[in-house]
C-alpha cells in the first residue's frame, strides 16, 4: 500500500511538471497517443535513488500505473472536465503542494550530514539496528552501457536464460565462474548489489550501475550472517532517517521563515 501510494503521488508531480517533452532515444519508458513518459521525468519527480533501488517488476508497475493514469486524464480532457470549476481548484491546490514540497527539498538538499552525526544516532539507536545481516548470492552479466542493459533485461524477461545470458553478452572474466560474484553484504565493495537486491525476490532480474559500469543481475539465494549488523551496514538507512527528521525540522522554519516577511494574511 504505501508503494502504492508513492508511485501515485509520483504521477501527480509528473502530469503537473508536464511530461511531453520528447526525450533521448533509448529512454521513453512509455508513450500514449502523443504524450510520453522518459526515465528523466521519471528521477525528477522519484529521485535518482528510488530508481536505481527499484526492480524491473517495480518500474513495470509504476509505468502501468502511469499509462493507465495518462489514459484516464486524456479521457477527461475530451470530456472538458478540465474546464470544471471545482476541477480547477483541485488542480490549483494540487500545484500548490507541489511547490511547497519543492521548496522544502530544496532546503533539505542544502542540508549536510557528517560523519559525527551519522555515528551519535546509530549510538542512540542501536537497538534498532542490531539484527543479523542478510548477504545475497549475486550473479551477473557486465555490460558496456545502459541501452545494452537495459536491451538485455528485456529479452531474459522475455524467456532468454539467464546463464545463457552470461556466456554470450557478458564483457568481463567473471562470465568464467557463469557471472557468480559469491555472496555480497552491506558494507562490501559491491554493496550497489546488496542495496539493489534487497528490494527483489530471488532470481528476479534488474541493473544496477556500479563505478560507470552496467550489469544485469540477480540473487540466486540469501544467508543470514553470523555477525551482527554493525554502522557501516546502515548508513544510509541512518541518512535517510535523519533526512526525514529534519524534513519536519525545514518545514517549520520555512513557514516561521516566510510568515515573518508576509504580513498579508487575514482570515475570515
Amino acid at each position: 500500500m504505501k508503494m502504492r501510494y508513492i508511485t501515485l503521488l509520483c504521477l501527480t508531480i509528473l502530469f503537473l511538471t508536464g511530461c511531453s517533452k520528447r526525450a533521448e532515444p533509448g529512454s521513453i519508458l512509455a508513450e500514449v497517443n502523443g504524450e510520453t513518459l522518459d526515465t528523466e521525468a521519471f528521477i525528477a519527480g522519484y529521485g535518482a535513488q528510488n530508481w536505481s533501488a527499484l526492480s524491473s517488476e517495480q518500474r513495470k508497475s509504476f509505468v502501468e500505473d502511469w499509462v493507465n493514469l495518462t489514459l484516464l486524464a486524456q479521457s477527461a480532457k475530451e470530456r472538458n472536465l478540465h474546464k470544471d470549476s471545482i476541477v480547477r481548484q483541485r488542480m490549483d491546490f494540487a500545484q500548490k503542494k507541489v511547490l511547497a514540497n519543492a521548496l522544502v527539498a530544496e532546503r533539505l538538499a542544502e542540508v549536510n550530514i557528517s560523519e559525527d552525526q551519522l555515528f551519535s544516532y546509530f549510538r542512540i539507536h542501536q537497538a534498532d539496528f542490531q539484527k543479523p545481516v542478510i548477504s545475497y548470492n549475486i550473479q551477473r552479466i557486465g555490460l558496456p552501457d545502459k541501452l545494452s542493459a537495459e536491451n538485455l533485461l528485456q529479452q531474459i524477461n522475455q524467456g532468454l536464460d539467464f546463464s545463457a545470458a552470461v556466456r554470450r553478452y557478458s564483457n568481463e572474466d567473471l562470465r568464467r565462474e557463469n557471472g557468480m560474484m559469491g555472496f555480497v553484504e552491506a558494507a562490501s565493495a559491491d554493496s550497489v548489489f546488496w542495496r539493489a537486491a534487497r528490494q527483489m525476490e530471488p532470481m528476479e532480474v534488474g541493473v544496477v550501475s556500479q563505478r560507470g559500469d552496467w550489469y544485469v543481475f540477480r540473487y540466486t539465494e540469501s544467508r543470514l550472517g553470523d555477525k551482527e549488523a554493525n554502522f557501516e551496514d546502515h548508513r544510509d538507512e541512518i541518512r535517510r532517517r535523519i533526512l526525514s527528521e529534519k524534513q519536519e525540522e525545514i518545514y517549520r522554519n520555512l513557514l516561521l521563515e516566510i510568515k515573518s516577511q508576509n504580513h498579508n494574511i487575514y482570515y475570515y
